[in-house]
């Protein structure tokens, strides 16, 4: 753990001979590295570059909902994913257009990562990249989910409605970019406990909770069968 500060103990060579760091000279080299150790650490990244179109599917813990999700839903390579947005560049910063809680919002990549713990390795999201066929469809697919910004997140989970959550928001934008025609498949959406007849209380108290019905085998989406789609490769 020494290493890193031995260049502190160093006598300093310059023009006029070789000196001592002072007191002050320390601290503020001390400092520096503080600073630079932090900056390098609390920004991971990953080990290729993102483009605007790209994919970040996001293995959140958000409690008893997300693990509901994640027990009935398969990623690829067997991940657990429970989120998903998509990258969008502007003027060199990088964002995430997601539908999320406040509903669908354009957030920077670094808050995107810390919501999973990725402030320091990258680990709970996996990316990926629409193939060469589907490539000239992430302008417009990008223009399209700029125009729903604001708009209200889907907590019933109802693909006819005007709210939208999050992998409903990728399967709209790019069925409308392709001019109606889908690009990720749907699946019958189930609430059940794997292997059961019976729903998982997590959706049993959350639907109570909204008043609405259990919309057991009706079309939808979801992160894991997304990321398994063939249309995308997953980056690494």
């Amino acid at each position: 753990m020494l290493g890193p500060f031995l260049f502190l103990r160093l006598k300093i060579i310059s023009t006029s001979g070789i000196f001592e760091p002072t007191a002050s000279d320390m601290k503020r080299r001390i400092l520096t590295f503080l600073f630079t150790f932090y900056f390098l650490a609390s920004h991971a990244q990953f080990a290729f570059e993102l483009k605007t179109g790209d994919l970040l599917f996001q293995d959140l813990d958000c409690g008893p909902l997300c693990e509901a999700i994640e027990s009935v839903t398969e990623g690829i390579d067997g991940r657990d994913f429970s989120h998903c947005g998509i990258v969008m560049v502007e003027d060199g910063q990088k964002f995430v257009i997601e539908a999320i809680g406040p509903g669908v919002i354009k957030t920077d990549l670094k808050q995107f990562l810390r919501r999973s713990g990725d402030s320091l390795v990258v680990k709970n999201v996996v990316a990926a990249r629409l193939n060469s066929d589907f490539q000239n469809l992430i302008i417009p697919a990008i223009t399209e989910a700029k125009l729903l910004l604001g708009k209200a997140y889907d907590h019933v989970f109802d693909l006819k409605n005007d709210a939208y959550y999050c992998s409903e928001l990728l399967y709209d934008i790019f069925r409308k970019a392709n001019n109606g025609r889908e690009v990720f498949d749907l699946a019958p959406m189930t609430f059940k406990k794997p292997n059961t007849d019976d729903y998982d209380a997590a959706w049993v108290n959350y639907y109570q909770d909204l008043g609405a019905e259990i919309p057991e085998k009706a079309l939808g989406t979801n992160p894991g069968l997304i990321s398994r789609s063939d249309k995308i490769f997953i980056l690494k």
